[in-house]
């Protein structure tokens, strides 16, 4: 397989990193989304089960945490799971303001299938942009969608805005 090679040309290349990234995201859920179609699951649904499986039994609040996403976004993205019987919403015992989401018998399989594919794209993804630079990707956009990086960049443009 040939290597892809990166951008050289700095007229094509984004000033933007928001725009960098959302592009990126777009391109890369484009690539799992078509390799799930075999097993039914969107690229957005697999994280989910993915980061649910990971979690045990999380409370909505931690798993839209976590995740990054607000807790409507969350119960979106959830709806078509539990439909499908593959989640499960309970009330959390010790706080039934809250409830907790689980992975059904079936969304453990499902879960187990679709890893088994998402596997099978990493390798692919590494072999293609480099091991070396799968991790340093996976480490800047892991401190990117934390939040002390979050705070950190907020508060500076409030900084330099006064």
């Amino acid at each position: 397989m040939k290597r892809a090679t990166f951008c050289s040309d700095p007229a094509k290349a984004s000033s933007c990193a928001n725009g960098s990234v959302r592009r990126a995201s777009r391109r890369l859920g484009q690539i799992y989304d078509e390799a799930f179609l075999p097993c039914g699951l969107k690229a957005t649904q697999y994280s989910l089960l993915s980061q649910i499986a990971r979690s045990g039994q999380p409370k909505m609040r931690d798993l839209a945490q976590v995740l990054v996403m607000d807790l409507s976004a969350l119960g979106h993205t959830l709806k078509p799971l539990v439909r499908d019987g593959l989640v499960e919403l309970q009330v959390d015992e010790a706080d039934r303001r809250s409830r907790r989401v689980l992975l059904t018998e079936a969304g453990h399989l499902k879960y187990c299938e679709a890893r088994k594919i998402s596997e099978r794209v990493s390798q692919v993804f590494d072999k293609t942009f480099g091991v070396e630079e799968t991790v340093k990707l996976r480490e800047a956009l892991d401190f990117i969608a934390s939040e002390d990086f979050a705070r950190s960049l907020l508060n500076e443009l409030q900084s330099s805005e006064a």
